[in-house]
């Protein structure tokens, strides 16, 4: 196994990969990136078993072979080369030999044989969406997904495919995200599976060309994204997501409409004096004014008053500011839609248009 790559073409598909492949190993193998050269292309793999990464890179016609070599240092290498490096690759025993001008390194490899397969089941669902719309549906919800509930289908990013409809939803148990999209065509089927968190934060970060198209598989088990040059494997959240729908099935006070930018900037004046741990802060509501205030174990306080449109009750609520912060962030109008529960279990956070995107969050007891 021998050849030479350039060093742009190689640093970016490795640098994907090398990202899914953790420090700590149960297999040291696990920490090493496959290679695989087979019909004039070179094949890059890496896994933790739950997630895999494999990258295809056109070559100079050489003869075929495969190893594997430890990531992050193979990666180390290749970004500190000069800009535009040839690099020269040959195996040779269980050493990989790697040059470029005058700088020669060798790396003690693991034969491919031992390379752990992904196990995956046959794909029954196909679609198609643009990778820059499926971006932007990932940042808005994934950032309410729960870490290491014992819920674990909270610890992951619902998707819900209705036939041209896409709906994504993400809930750590205090607040939760939803937003809806149109397929560009109609898939024929319902189906609803569960991404894990890491899933959904690497997809996130491989997909930065929001001008292709993606093609995503699916089955009961497992998910694959085709994104170029590169596919994207994962095992999915063996569970059921719970029944959210309830929540938009009840009595609500009068809307609140709030400018964004001004309530941004107040919550995070107040959200200073906070409690650090809890970050909670109070809502007085009343028709035309908006308080928001807090404060904290040491007895520092804050307040700030602010105009606001809304008539109906007086009304007292409280938050984690910065739930508040995170659902009112990821709004693109200028002005904020805050709709109470009338039993004051619940704050629905959208756009005056009621647009694609929609964030509940929970209110605290103070």
């Amino acid at each position: 196994m021998k050849f030479i790559i350039n060093r742009e073409e190689l640093l970016t598909p490795l640098q994907q990969i090398v990202s899914v492949i953790e420090k700590r190993q149960t297999m040291p193998i696990l920490a090493n990136v496959l290679m695989v050269i087979k019909d004039n292309h070179l094949i890059l793999t890496g896994t933790d078993l739950e997630i895999q990464i494999i990258a295809k890179i056109a070559i100079a016609p050489t003869s075929d072979g495969a190893i594997t070599v430890p990531a992050r240092k193979f990666l180390d290498i290749c970004r500190l080369l000069p800009s535009g490096a040839e690099i020269k690759l040959e195996v040779q025993d269980d050493k990989m030999k790697i040059s470029s001008n005058r700088s020669r390194f060798s790396l003690s490899c693991l034969p491919a044989d031992n390379y752990p397969e992904f196990t995956e089941s046959e794909f029954e669902n196909q679609f198609t969406i643009n990778s820059g719309s499926f971006k932007r549906a990932l940042e808005k919800t994934m950032f309410c997904m729960a870490n290491q509930d014992v819920r674990y289908y909270l610890n992951g990013l619902l998707l819900h495919i209705s036939n041209s409809k896409l709906k994504l939803v993400a809930s750590d148990g205090h607040r939760l995200s939803i937003y809806e999209d149109q397929l560009p065509q109609a898939t024929g089927f319902e189906a609803r599976i569960i991404l894990p968190r890491k899933g959904a934060l690497e997809l996130s970060r491989l997909l930065d060309n929001p001008d292709i198209d993606l093609t995503i598989e699916f089955s009961a088990n497992n998910i694959r994204v085709y994104i170029e040059n590169l596919q994207f494997s994962a095992k999915l959240v063996d569970s059921k997501y719970p029944d959210f729908s309830k929540v938009f099935q009840q009595d609500f006070f009068n809307e609140i409409h709030i400018q964004k930018q001004f309530l941004k900037e107040a919550l995070t004046r107040v959200a200073i004096l906070s409690n650090e741990k809890f970050k909670g802060i109070t809502l007085d509501i009343a028709s035309g004014s908006l308080k928001i205030s807090t404060h904290n174990p040491e007895h520092d306080e804050a307040e700030e008053e602010m105009l606001i449109e809304y008539t109906g009750d007086d009304l007292t609520i409280a938050f984690n500011a910065q739930y508040l912060l995170d659902a009112i962030s990821n709004l693109d109008s200028e002005l904020a839609v805050l709709t109470i529960a009338s039993n004051i279990s619940s704050c629905f956070i959208h756009e005056p248009n009621d647009g694609l995107y929609k964030f509940i969050v929970m209110p605290m007891r103070l």
